[in-house]
C-alpha cells in the first residue's frame, strides 16, 4: 500500500483483551462461561449507578456536558480536591495517551515502565515514536524502583508506575516511593496510576498521588471507574494532578470526551458507598480461597493489593489456561504476564471462585499424575 502510515505505527501490536465470553461459548460448544480475566467487579455496578443511567436513556440524541461540571464537582468533593486539579476520561486510557501527546514528540523522547506492568503505557511512547525503556521487576515481582531510578536521564519524560501493579498485585510503600521521587527530575511526569486504588486503600503504607501532587507538580494520579466501581461498559476514568497539567490535557482531549451515561453514572457510583464496601469484603473473602488453595497445592501465588491473583505456576501457563477454558473460565496468561508460566485471575463471585478452585484443583492434580 501507498499511504504513508507510520513506521512507529505498523510496528505496534494491537491491545489483547481477554476471550469474550460469546467467543468461548461459540467454539467450544459451552453453555455457561465465567469470565476471570478482566479485573472486573463480579458484582456488577451500583443499583444506583444503573437507575440513573435507565433513566437518562431517552437523553442520547443531546451531547453530554463537554466540560463534565457536575461529575468534576463530585469527584472533586469526595477526594478533596479543586475541580481545576482533576480531568475526567473515556476511561483512564484516554488520559494515558493525552499525556503521551502533550509530553511526548521527539525520537529520543524516553518513557520508563515497569516490566511487566500495563501494556498501554507501552502503546503511548509506541505511537508518540518515542523510546520505550522497561525495566524488570524485582524478585517480589514489584515493580523495581532503584533500577528504575537508574534509568533516569534528561531526556525522560514519562514514568509510568502502577501501584498495586497490574498483572502481579504487588505495591511499594509511601517511603519507597519518596525514595524514588528524590530522584526525578522536575522535567519529568511520574503517572502513579491507582486503578486498584479502592481495593489497595486499606494498606496504611500506601502512597495516594492526592498527598503527593501539590508538594510535587510532577506526579499525576490516574483513577478508574473500571474496576471496584463496575462501570467498565461506559468508560469512564479520571486524572488528578496540578492545574497546569489539567489544562494542558483539556487542550488535548477530544471534545464530548465522556458521554452522558458516564457521566451520571459515575456520580452515583461515588455516592454509593455501600456497594463498595460489598464489594471489597468480596474480594477480600474471595481472594484469601484463592490464596489458601494455592499453598496447599504448592503453587506461587503473589500477594495481592488488587481484585486479581498472579500465579507462577512453574510450567507452562498455556496449557493450563486451555484446560480450564475447556471447563468454561476464561483467565489471564501471555506476553503481557511477563513470563511463559505466569497467569492472572480476577477474584470472581463466591459461585465462581468455587467453580475455579474445583476446576484448578483438578487440573493441577491431573496434571501432576500424568
Amino acid at each position: 500500500m501507498d499511504l504513508p502510515i507510520r513506521d512507529n505505527v505498523l510496528a505496534m501490536q494491537p491491545y489483547s483483551p481477554g476471550k469474550p465470553i460469546t467467543e468461548v461459548k461459540r467454539e467450544l460448544g459451552l453453555n455457561e462461561v465465567i469470565k476471570l480475566a478482566s479485573n472486573e467487579n463480579p458484582l456488577g455496578p451500583s443499583p444506583r449507578a444503573v437507575a440513573v443511567i435507565q433513566q437518562a436513556a431517552g437523553e442520547l440524541h443531546r451531547y453530554p456536558d463537554a466540560a463534565s461540571y457536575d461529575l468534576l464537582q463530585a469527584i472533586a468533593k469526595k477526594f478533596e480536591l479543586d475541580p481545576t486539579e482533576v480531568i475526567v476520561g473515556n476511561g483512564s486510557d484516554e488520559l494515558i495517551h493525552v499525556l503521551g501527546q502533550i509530553f511526548l514528540g521527539r525520537p529520543d523522547d524516553e518513557v520508563i515502565v515497569g516490566q511487566p506492568s500495563f501494556v498501554r503505557y507501552d502503546a503511548a511512547a509506541h505511537l508518540a515514536g518515542s523510546k520505550l525503556i522497561q525495566v524488570p521487576n524485582n524478585k517480589d515481582m514489584g515493580l523495581d524502583l532503584e533500577a528504575m531510578a537508574a534509568k533516569i536521564s534528561p531526556k525522560t519524560k514519562l514514568i509510568f508506575l502502577a501501584n498495586p501493579n497490574n498483572p502481579t498485585g504487588t505495591y511499594f510503600n509511601r517511603a519507597q516511593f519518596r525514595g524514588f521521587l528524590a530522584h526525578v527530575p522536575k522535567t519529568a511526569l511520574v503517572v502513579l496510576d491507582e486503578a486498584y486504588y479502592e481495593y489497595a486503600r486499606a494498606e496504611e503504607d500506601l502512597p495516594v498521588s492526592t498527598d503527593f501532587f501539590r508538594q510535587h507538580p510532577n506526579v499525576f494520579g490516574l483513577r478508574t471507574f473500571s474496576k471496584a466501581y463496575g462501570l467498565a461498559g461506559i468508560r469512564l476514568g479520571f486524572g488528578i494532578g496540578s492545574p497546569e497539567v489539567i489544562d494542558a490535557m483539556n487542550r488535548a482531549r477530544e471534545p464530548f470526551n465522556v458521554n452522558l451515561l458516564a457521566q451520571l453514572g459515575g456520580i452515583a457510583a461515588l455516592e454509593d458507598e455501600d456497594h463498595l464496601s460489598i464489594t471489597l469484603r468480596h474480594n477480600r473473602e474471595g481472594m484469601q480461597r484463592m490464596l489458601d488453595q494455592a499453598r496447599e497445592l504448592g503453587i506461587q501465588a503473589v500477594p495481592s493489593a488488587a481484585n486479581f491473583v498472579y500465579y507462577r505456576l512453574g510450567q507452562p501457563a498455556e496449557p493450563i489456561f486451555q484446560a480450564l477454558l475447556r471447563a468454561g473460565i476464561i483467565v489471564r496468561v501471555g506476553p503481557s504476564m511477563g513470563a511463559d508460566d505466569a497467569m492472572r485471575v480476577s477474584v470472581g463471585t463466591p459461585g465462581e471462585v468455587d467453580q475455579f478452585l474445583r476446576a484448578f484443583e483438578q487440573v493441577i492434580t491431573e496434571g501432576r499424575s500424568e
